[in-house]
């Protein structure tokens, strides 16, 4: 039968800690918060009330609701308190060395069958609970920030936890208002461990010169449909959080892909740190922007597009131009030659009359064109390409000729990742979806999103990227290529 669980207790009452605090107390559960002094108490006390406060001022809770709920909540400064509780979270700072030395303490402290759960967002649960004489009892209970709001918790389970734990805490998830999602205890969990290596790469292709990173954020946010794009993103984070994950991520997997960019060391170690410190790869509050991570310059002025010619995969495009006021022209004549195709660009040029001329177009959705720039592609080509994009519509990014260009690069090995983690038995794949689609606000899961573009669009895509890169990782995953070999059309399919 599974457990009642009738009060908890929280450990850290950060922005987190006192999250979590009032998710369990409008969940009508007895709620003990502790932290270390009576000032980070009153500290807490106030994150706790402030969210209330909000949650009033916005009609979403009455007063009486407000009051019931700060009524079911305990502060102190005492560990000892949470002797009687069914459950106890921890959030404190994520420092092994700390967490370690709380759980020893809290063995002592609470009842021999009350479970233990840590909110980390990346560190091993396992080494957490070797610490306790009740390891079978301890379990990561991942919550996302704001906790009030973010529906999701990732439930972490270890090789040494309990038949039935798992299920009992993601019960106590359903009860608390969330969708919990069960998980092997891996580095980063799923949201992290898909999320944190995306950053990462969009940081390598920034250090790679491929594109600026407002285009690269235009691209992702208006072309992939992201609600962000990596640098906003990391910059909301924080990049010494960022950072500090990734570390932590590498530490585990020693997958190139996880180890830091050195932008991003750089970035931190200035105390370029992103919103929290007003700059960061964006400029927050007037701050200037930091050198070399600047967003984009707009392009300089070039006389109008007359005439253009259309190569590779363009054959409705001509059509769109014509109706922009643009003419059709021979690539002798026309202002700028167009090669529209997911393939490198510069094989467009041999024979052409005036390579320089040579710009590619990749239009991604229905709102990006990813404006691609040869080593042979004069600065007014570019410029001209650029303005036959925003005549058609779309947003220009401009980027360099390497394969993928920058949706497709960064999109496809998430999903690689994605694929390599469901056929580890490491999570399955609708709890993927679930996660990514709560944890991140994207429209759609990893497994959705391939499905829609196929199996095989990815695979052929993945194989350029490694013959490129040479990047292991972009190999595309063993399931997805059996996938793709046996004609299934989808994951969700298979």
């Amino acid at each position: 039968m599974a457990r009642a669980f009738r009060t908890a207790g929280v450990v850290g009452l950060g922005t987190m800690g006192a999250g979590i605090a009032e998710v369990f107390a409008r969940a009508g559960l007895e709620v003990t918060g502790v932290e270390v002094d009576p000032g980070a108490l009153e500290r807490g006390r106030g994150h706790l009330t402030r969210s209330l406060d909000r949650a009033v001022g916005r009609g979403r809770l009455t007063e009486a609701g407000r009051a019931e709920i700060m009524g079911r909540i305990t502060f102190t400064d005492s560990l000892a308190a949470l002797a009687g509780a069914d459950v106890v979270v921890e959030a404190i700072p994520e420092v092994m060395d700390y967490k370690r030395a709380l759980f020893a303490d809290l063995d002592r402290v609470c009842r021999p069958d009350a479970v233990l759960a840590t909110n980390t967002s990346s560190l091993p649960v396992t080494a957490i609970a070797a610490t306790t004489s009740r390891p079978g009892r301890v379990v990561g209970m991942h919550f996302f920030n704001p906790a009030p709001v973010m529906r999701l918790v990732e439930v972490v389970h270890t090789m040494v936890a309990e038949d039935g734990l798992a299920a009992e805490v993601a019960e106590l998830a359903r009860l608390l208002g969330k969708t919990p999602v069960t998980v092997g205890d891996r580095a980063g969990f799923v949201v992290n461990r898909l999320l944190l290596a995306y950053l990462n790469h969009a940081a390598t292709l920034l250090e790679q010169g491929v594109a600026a990173v407002g285009d690269i954020d235009a691209a992702m946010r208006d072309g992939a449909g992201l609600p962000m794009g990596p640098f906003a993103l990391m910059d909301l984070i924080g990049l010494d959080v960022v950072y500090e994950v990734c570390e932590v991520l590498f530490q585990e997997t020693r997958d190139r892909r996880h180890a830091p960019a050195p932008i991003l060391r750089e970035m931190v170690t200035a105390g370029l740190l992103g919103r929290k410190s007003g700059r960061g790869f964006h400029a927050y509050g007037g701050a200037a922007p930091a050198a070399g991570v600047a967003p984009d310059v707009a392009p300089a002025a070039a006389p109008p597009v007359a005439s253009a010619c259309v190569l590779g995969d363009g054959a409705g495009l001509s059509a769109e131009l014509a109706a922009a006021g643009v003419a059709a022209a021979g690539p002798a004549d026309a202002d700028v030659v167009l090669a529209v195709s997911r393939t490198p660009v510069v094989e467009h040029a041999a024979g052409l009359p005036h390579p320089d001329r040579l710009a590619g177009l990749h239009l991604v959705g229905d709102r990006v064109a990813e404006v691609v720039s040869t080593v042979l592609t004069s600065p007014r080509a570019a410029a001209a390409a650029g303005d036959v994009a925003r005549a058609l519509g779309r947003t220009p990014v401009p980027c360099a000729d390497r394969a993928g260009f920058v949706v497709e690069a960064l999109l496809y090995p998430y999903l690689n990742d994605a694929v390599r983690m469901h056929d580890a038995g490491y999570a399955e794949m609708a709890d993927i979806d679930t996660a990514m689609r709560l944890g991140c606000g994207y429209p759609a899961g990893p497994f959705e999103t391939l499905d829609a573009l196929g199996p095989a669009t990815v695979r052929d895509g993945l194989r350029a990227l490694y013959a490129e890169y040479r990047e292991p990782s972009f190999a595309p995953a063993p399931l997805l290529d059996r996938l793709v070999t046996a004609g299934v059309p989808g994951f969700r399919q298979s």
